[in-house]
């Protein structure tokens, strides 16, 4: 019969728009939840894993993600060295998962509260800045947006007949800090 057909297609079309509205809705919801993802938490979704990153001097680093603060990553690098790099100097990133898990957050500290750890520890360092240009030596002291590096070769204690000179940095243009 006639009506038998026309139901079954009004049922069909009914169908087919609850799915496209359903499908719409569901677009939607992830669009909105995609938006609130920042990128710190993309980064903390990949502690423990493997990401090369590339920095506003042109360089590639590649390693496994150790540890994050608010604006800086910890990363080992195939070498085995450790660095840290702010995040103000990371213009790409490869190997981030597509959101963020929610299950691991960064640290609360600042670069500078990191800075300050590898200064107290005397940790000899390699410091590359936006200009590319490599600075090894031991932090002297860190500011609220600066630090202070002594020069010296890294094979050398900083000893005042060591030092040959002393470099004030802010922390706007530290791309690398790699304690060696």
């Amino acid at each position: 019969m006639r009506w038998d057909r026309l139901f079954d297609d009004l049922e069909a079309q009914l169908g087919a728009e609850e799915r496209r509205e359903r499908d719409s809705e569901v677009a939607d919801r992830t669009r909105r939840e995609r938006a609130s993802v920042e990128l710190g938490a993309r980064f903390a979704a990949a502690v423990g894993q493997a990401v090369r990153l590339r920095l506003v001097t042109g360089a590639h680093l590649e390693g496994e993600l150790l540890d994050l603060g608010e604006d800086w990553l910890l990363l080992r690098m195939r070498t085995g060295r450790e660095a840290v790099v702010p995040l103000a100097a990371v213009v790409g990133a490869l190997g981030l998962a597509p959101r963020a898990t929610g299950a691991r957050t960064a640290r609360r500290f600042t670069l500078g509260y990191a800075l300050r750890g590898l200064s107290r520890d005397r940790a000899h360092v390699a410091l590359t800045d936006t200009s590319g240009q490599v600075v090894t030596g031991t932090i002297d002291a860190v500011g609220a947006d600066h630090l202070d590096l002594a020069e010296h070769a890294l094979g050398e204690d900083r000893r005042p007949e060591n030092v040959r000179g002393r470099h004030t940095v802010p922390f706007r243009a530290v791309v690398l800090v790699e304690a060696r």
